[in-house]
């Protein structure tokens, strides 16, 4: 494991806490990079299906617990494994109190509110475990690449995410967001493999080629929300992920430490089960 102790003390490389002073340059990041590899993929794998069912143990004692909500944001473009890390590093956990909501385009009644009112439904209860795949930060990187929002109604809307995701946590929610960064040749062979595949096929979309052609703008509008918005009480968490083993290697530890870091508990017995035998 000495390879994953020191990528955990290196981890502000990947971290954004606060506005950096020349902004985030995710070009400057290796997709290709595995800080929280063991040097062996067997031994990766094995480690990835290791730290989930210590997620599993730690998420039914999240949920007897109920002084704490998890929230784990999911954020990367099309192919960079959203879906894969929720099956590879949930896989194990109950049912009961956990959630994983995929946030599309906003029907007619969201969008008649504010952009947070449908967030805010979602957002997990005491004791439970929840996995926004996409999220509110969508509200902010489409109208960016696709729509010309100005960089001045964009900061609005980060400002109002701040805001929002301390309300969270001051209520007992621990954030974690991480996005998901593969390089451009990377995701054209993940969609490509993923059009040649009749398992696969039927949740592509053409317009995934559409946004694919706008790769710069969503990297530039990823920059910008990064910056905008990561906090120390919410910090941002850049995965390099064109390994999808060592993608789930590294959330999968950052998730267990944060739940093993809440010191949970199971609440005292009911009044009056001390000394009681069943018959």
């Amino acid at each position: 494991m000495a390879k994953g102790k020191r990528a955990r003390k290196d981890l502000a490389v990947w971290q954004v806490r606060e506005p950096p002073p020349r902004g985030i340059s995710l070009a400057s990041l290796d997709p290709d990079a595995e800080p929280f590899s063991l040097g062996d993929k067997d031994a990766d794998k094995a480690a990835v299906d290791a730290l989930a069912r210590e997620i599993d143990e730690l998420q039914n004692l999240l949920y007897a617990d109920r002084r704490f909500k998890l929230l784990v944001v999911l954020q990367g473009t099309d192919g960079s494994g959203k879906d894969g890390t929720i099956r590879a590093v949930f896989n194990r956990v109950s049912p009961l109190g956990t959630r994983a909501h995929g946030f599309r385009a906003p029907t007619d009644e969201e969008h008649a509110h504010d952009f947070l009112w449908r967030i805010h439904q979602r957002v997990p209860a005491a004791g439970e475990l929840t996995i926004f795949n996409r999220s509110h930060y969508e509200d902010v990187l489409v109208p960016m690449a696709e729509q010309g929002m100005k960089t001045s109604d964009a900061r609005i809307r980060c400002r109002q995410i701040k805001d929002f995701e301390l309300l969270l946590t001051e209520t007992g929610t621990v954030i974690l967001k991480f996005m998901l960064l593969i390089s451009k040749d990377e995701q054209r062979q993940r969609l490509q493999a993923r059009i040649d595949d009749p398992s696969k096929a039927w949740k592509f979309d053409t317009h995934d080629l559409e946004v694919r052609q706008r790769w710069s703008a969503y990297q530039k509008a990823y920059e910008f929300a990064l910056a905008q918005t990561g906090t120390d009480y919410a910090p941002w968490t850049i995965v390099p992920a064109n390994s999808k083993t060592h993608r789930n290697i590294m959330i999968g530890t950052m998730v267990r430490d944060a739940l093993s870091a809440l010191k949970l508990r199971y609440p005292p017995p009911k009044e009056g089960i001390a000394g009681i035998r069943v018959k």
